[in-house]
């Protein structure tokens, strides 16, 4: 996850595709792919002017480059080193 002022975000394909979920003040917002599941973008309940986003769904972005990194596997619940 990477964060972004709200204004700086763009969501440029896809955004028809992405659902909200929302539970308990409502403050947060989390954005989902409708039909893949992944995580895109949440509005941050801590800081609400502020975006997080998954830097895995910014076209051009190599995760690799970035160095060693925590990625999870949510369906396995298991916790990997991206670009090992």
């Amino acid at each position: 996850m990477a964060g972004v002022p709200l204004e700086r975000l763009r969501v440029t394909h896809g955004a028809d595709k992405l659902s909200l979920y929302q539970w308990n003040t409502k403050t947060a917002k989390h954005y989902f792919c409708s039909v893949c599941g992944i995580y895109t973008h949440h509005q941050r309940r801590s800081v609400p002017t502020e975006y997080g986003f998954n830097l895995a769904c910014i076209e051009g972005v190599d995760l690799s480059a970035i160095g060693p990194i925590g990625a999870s596997n949510g369906a396995a619940q298991s916790l990997v080193e991206a670009g090992s």
